[in-house]
């Protein structure tokens, strides 16, 4: 992926990545009411599109054909500007998903620590089929392990832990507003002066 960089005006999507429960839908939401973008929960579009839900989607018919639905849905919106994506907390590990959003794309990696993401996960019971074992943490443990590597090419990193959905849409905002300042804004010039 090409992240923007100072001079490039022309964030056009964000996509927000992380673990389960570190606050993707949420935050996503928020920060698409605040920039006035639409805001797309992956997950959600894979259950229209298939009829069923995720927890079913897995039960049915394993994880690889989640993630070929994931690779569907996220071909769909691809092309789209104007929004604030939150896909689950697998899609980066298909690094293909993430180019394919193209030019334009702010990734953001909201960082939720092992602990925090399975409090949160148990106030939706039979939600999240990968921790549905005997040791909830041992797994986020264990996903974490194998994704930490994809989550930390994001553009931009988040903590989520103790903080708010409206604290973090704030910083993530913030962030767009600060990258989309030219050269000259940035030194304080007008970017119109001679």
């Amino acid at each position: 992926m090409t992240s923007p960089s100072s001079a490039d005006l022309s964030i056009t999507r964000v996509v927000l990545v992380g673990m389960m429960a570190s606050g993707k839908s949420a935050v996503g939401a928020e920060l698409a009411r605040r920039l006035g973008w639409t805001h797309l929960d992956l997950d959600r579009e894979i259950e229209r599109a298939a009829g069923r839900a995720v927890r079913e989607i897995f039960a049915a018919e394993g994880e690889a054909a989640f993630r070929r639905m994931e690779a569907e849905a996220t071909a769909r919106v691809a092309e789209r500007t104007g929004i604030v994506l939150s896909p689950g907390g697998g899609w980066i590990t298909n690094p293909d998903l993430l180019q394919s959003l193209g030019a334009g794309t702010l990734c953001v990696w909201l960082k939720v620590s092992p602990e925090e993401a399975v409090r949160r996960a148990g106030a939706e019971p039979g939600e999240r089929p990968l921790l549905a074992g005997a040791d909830p943490l041992a797994a986020v443990r264990r996903l974490l392990a194998e994704r930490e590597g994809f989550y930390a090419r994001a553009d931009v990193e988040v903590l989520t832990d103790g903080r708010s959905v409206s604290e973090l849409a704030d910083e993530i905002h913030n962030v767009i507003r600060a990258r989309a300042k030219t050269p000259a804004e940035t030194r304080g010039e007008s970017p119109w002066n001679d």
